[in-house]
């Protein structure tokens, strides 16, 4: 349970027709598809983040080049209690260097056809689509 919601990052690094997408290893959305990212640290700023967390995850460089829109994940527990809030800040990134290789919580990183998550080709975390829509990715 959390007492207070917490925040974090995601980078949305778009290449030609693909985006960057790693598979989750942890809760929450563990097994499932997004966009890599993590907690925004102390006296770091989301789009610092998103950069630290994209790298750390998959080893891609890319420069943030501004905010998308936000998402919240909130979870409940069976008794109905909040046991996951976050507000994710969605970053634009521009893709700097580097092939994607999972890391730190990420069990899989791959760049994957935007049409293919759009039809549904991977399991994905809620919002992804909302994510793609703020980007204008077809």
């Amino acid at each position: 349970m959390t007492d207070r919601p917490k925040l974090g990052a995601i980078a949305v690094v778009q290449r030609g027709d693909a985006v960057l997408l790693v598979q989750r290893g942890k809760a929450p959305n563990a097994g499932l598809w997004g966009f890599p990212g993590g907690h925004v640290e102390l006296g770091e700023t989301a789009l610092e983040a998103a950069e630290r967390e994209l790298l750390e995850e998959t080893g891609v460089v890319a420069q943030a080049a501004g905010y998308l829109t936000n998402v919240d994940v909130i979870e409940h527990d069976e008794g109905g209690a909040v046991r996951v809030h976050y507000l994710l800040a969605a970053v634009r990134c521009t893709y700097v260097s580097g092939a994607p290789v999972a890391a730190d919580d990420a069990v899989d990183a791959r760049w994957v056809p935007v049409a293919e998550v759009r039809a549904g080709g991977l399991p994905c975390a809620p919002r992804v689509a909302h994510v793609l829509d703020a980007v204008g990715a077809p």
